[in-house]
């Protein structure tokens, strides 16, 4: 049997926001834009005003997956053209707020210093405004990845069961212990074939946690795989939406009231 998650609050550290959950992976084709755009919804379909954050600008594809067309965007703030908070809009079906980013207009990684200072800051400003700011962050290990990872509260990584997968998740845990040792860190299995195929995965990444970090990530859920979840992508609508009754859906509702109960 798995590990629970830790349910004792954490006391924050100096800049980090309480309320700020960073959503990775170290690899991209994990589901993860897919989860935290299900993970906001199900947070505020349990009554949490809830904040998207598309972090990644140079692949940015949470508007592509809803079909939006937002009319302000992360790659305007970056340019100086307008602030964070003019460029969050309501994304209605969903009952969240949503910042987009803008595909192809450049990458967080290759983001000047000060350029990412005045962005978290910006963010913190922002984010006491919300109960839940997700933040979507690029896939990879990049500087601009773990600094924007390292300001979050709570740190969801994502992982399937597949090698590489499980390799770059690793990676991740350990490059961000490093910058910030008493990071919350949780492990987040998707596309898992069942329950116990997720458990066997997160055995798997827990193993390898604990034998070279002397750490070990708690589990903090496991989303079972689900066809109806491409097919509601392919529609641009959210999960919850247009099939709010299927397995995926209630295991991100599971992970939501997790993150609520712990927090």
């Amino acid at each position: 049997m798995v590990e629970a998650v830790e349910t004792r609050v954490r006391p924050a550290e100096s800049g980090e926001l309480h309320n700020l959950i960073a959503i990775a992976s170290g690899k991209g084709g994990v589901g993860k834009t897919w989860l935290a755009i299900t993970l906001c919804h199900a947070l505020a379909r349990a009554g949490q005003r809830t904040l998207l954050f598309d972090g990644d600008l140079g692949l940015a594809n949470v508007d592509i997956q809803l079909g939006l067309a937002p009319p302000k965007d992360l790659g305007g703030v970056l340019a100086g053209r307008h602030g964070l908070g003019e460029a969050a809009f309501a994304f209605e079906e969903g009952g969240f707020d949503i910042i987009a980013g803008r595909s192809g207009s450049g990458s967080l990684a290759s983001l000047a210093p000060d350029r990412l200072a005045a962005l978290t800051a910006e963010l913190a400003a922002l984010a006491p405004r919300y109960q839940r700011v997700v933040l979507d962050l690029g896939a990879g290990v990049e500087r601009t990845v773990r600094q924007l990872a390292a300001r979050a509260g709570t740190c969801l990584v994502i992982s399937t069961d597949e090698p590489t997968s499980m390799t770059d998740a690793y990676a991740f845990i350990k490059l961000m212990l490093l910058q910030k040792p008493r990071a919350d860190l949780r492990v987040v299995v998707n596309m898992a074939a069942s329950v116990h195929e997720g458990e066997r995965t997160y055995a798997t990444l827990r193993k390898v946690c604990k034998s070279f970090l002397k750490t070990v990530p708690p589990l903090a859920g496991i989303v079972r795989r689900d066809a109806k979840v491409k097919e509601a992508i392919r529609h641009q609508s959210p999960l919850l939406v247009r099939h709010p009754n299927t397995e995926a859906a209630a295991d991100v509702e599971a992970l939501a009231r997790r993150l609520i109960e712990a927090s």
